[in-house]
């Protein structure tokens, strides 16, 4: 958790917010990822793709 708290000061502290939706759809992707390789939601999941 504490490397959350730093990004979020870094992206504050630096204006850099237009990499928050970047970070967001790097992170969502590869949940998607993780899921879709174990699980029995996988064969939709790569219907997606």
């Amino acid at each position: 958790m504490e490397f959350l708290s730093d990004l979020l000061k870094f992206l504050g502290e630096r204006k850099k917010f237009w990499l928050a939706p970047i970070i967001l759809v790097l992170l969502l992707l590869g949940v998607l990822i993780v899921i879709g390789g174990s699980s029995a939601v996988a064969p939709f999941i790569y219907t997606l793709f």
